[in-house]
């Protein structure tokens, strides 16, 4: 079979096939590759040649070391005196303690990457606290769920990693990047607070901050502070790569959350590593096989003549770049973040490319429209983080996160339509 458009059905059909079936996206992406190599006349031993390939690279082994080392922060007790450390400074004012939840998943998204992760680590610490105080449940777990996003954006992020080591763009400068559209984000979550928190009563905290508490939570939470300096100090000094670093957090979560906080018994920390190891594999896999299938839509001609036909349609870059936000936002209600990026990415940035977009622009359109699919029923494991912390069902939190969402999407739109927000600091 030699034909572009049926090759191009068959490839897409079994993976929908597949998929609706419920078949890992990992195995539904080999299998249509392989699939389509079958009836190429492509020896299937090609298939195996490229997801060694995909793996054989060093920024890829970043991955790995993030997932640990987000695992050993959340068991270590960093997510609990970083609550501590932000309340002492916002939490007696009216809407405060949603105000440290914000600034609490900000500073944890510096260390962990994962969105999901951010939002089980603050919230096990934070959401009892915001009932107690008689926040409004709903609403108050919908801001954890949208705040927890802010884990992919702000550096470091496995996704970025992922897109970078797909299309050859700079991780640092992608980090770069994730620092302006996270600032962003950070004060539209604050906004909508101040205003829901004016608007429904909130409560603050009786009391005065005293100095000596100030000092106190400061001190606790100098070693969990120190972190992300470590981690991207290093890296945009030229001292460490991401690897590195990602592999430096790794020994420095470990030794503060074992031998400082005290939180992680010596016999738990083979389970956290374990634990990590299938995460990691997992994302791996998915990316070895989602290279198969990259190789085949581009060898076939797929790729090409889909090139010309957007091309031939004369969209303006910024039109492409909306069309395209929209697309990714419609597959992230249905699928998972880094399936998105590892299944798209190969397809739509040569196409990107063509276009005139910037690397680092494009790459963080695709990473924030995958950290909204995380908070976007049906398919969105912030909300099942959020639910599995507290209790409540998901169209409860998802009716709770409407204001919250809705400034996280005007922001994702802000960069989408002005790059300059991505490439202020390349």
């Amino acid at each position: 079979m030699t034909d572009v458009t049926a090759i191009g059905a068959v490839l897409f059909g079994v993976l929908a096939l597949l998929l609706v079936f419920g078949v890992p996206i990992a195995m539904s992406l080999g299998v249509s590759a392989m699939t389509c190599m079958y009836l190429m006349d492509i020896p299937l031993a090609a298939a195996a040649q490229r997801i060694f390939t995909a793996l054989d690279a060093y920024s890829i082994m970043a991955i790995p070391f993030f997932v640990l080392a987000g695992n050993f922060m959340t068991s270590g007790g960093i997510s609990r005196r970083l609550v501590e450390f932000v309340n002492s400074i916002v939490g007696r004012v009216r809407g405060g303690m949603a105000y440290a939840t914000v600034l609490a998943c900000a500073f944890f998204a510096a260390l962990s990457g994962s969105a999901p992760a951010t939002v089980i680590a603050i919230g096990s610490t934070v959401y009892p606290e915001i009932v107690k105080l008689g926040y409004p449940r709903e609403r108050s777990a919908g801001l954890l769920a949208v705040a927890g996003g802010l884990g992919p954006i702000i550096p470091p992020s496995i996704i970025m990693v992922v897109y970078g080591t797909i299309t050859n763009c700079s991780i640092s400068n992608l980090f770069s990047a994730g620092i302006v559209a996270g600032s962003m984000i950070i004060v539209a979550l604050v906004i909508v607070s101040v205003i829901y928190s004016r608007k429904e009563k909130w409560p603050k905290e009786e009391g005065r901050i005293t100095f000596l508490g100030l000092v106190k939570s400061t001190f606790m939470a100098i070693p969990a502070l120190l972190l992300p300096v470590i981690i991207l100090g290093g890296i945009y000094s030229g001292y460490l790569t991401p690897t590195e670093s990602a592999s430096v957090s790794v020994v420095y979560a470990f030794m503060v959350g074992v031998f400082l906080y005290r939180a992680i018994p010596m016999g738990e920390a083979l389970s956290i590593v374990l634990k990590s190891a299938k995460s990691s594999a997992m994302i791996l896999f998915i990316i070895a096989t989602s290279t198969a299938f990259s190789w085949v839509f581009t060898m076939s001609g797929i790729s090409r003549a889909l090139v010309n036909a957007i091309i031939a349609l004369e969209m303006s870059p910024l039109l492409f770049s909306l069309a395209i936000a929209v697309l990714l936002l419609i597959f992230g209600t249905f699928l998972e973040g880094i399936a998105i990026c590892v299944l798209l990415v190969p397809v739509l940035w040569p196409i990107a490319d063509n276009m005139g977009l910037n690397n680092v622009h494009f790459g963080m359109i695709v990473c924030i429209a995958n950290v909204i699919g995380t908070m976007t029923p049906p398919v969105a494991v912030n909300l099942f983080a959020a639910s599995s912390v507290t209790g409540l069902r998901m169209g409860a939190i998802a009716k709770g996160e409407l204001p919250f969402f809705i400034g996280y999407t005007a922001v994702f739109f802000i960069v989408v339509i002005f790059p300059w927000f991505s490439t202020f600091f390349i």
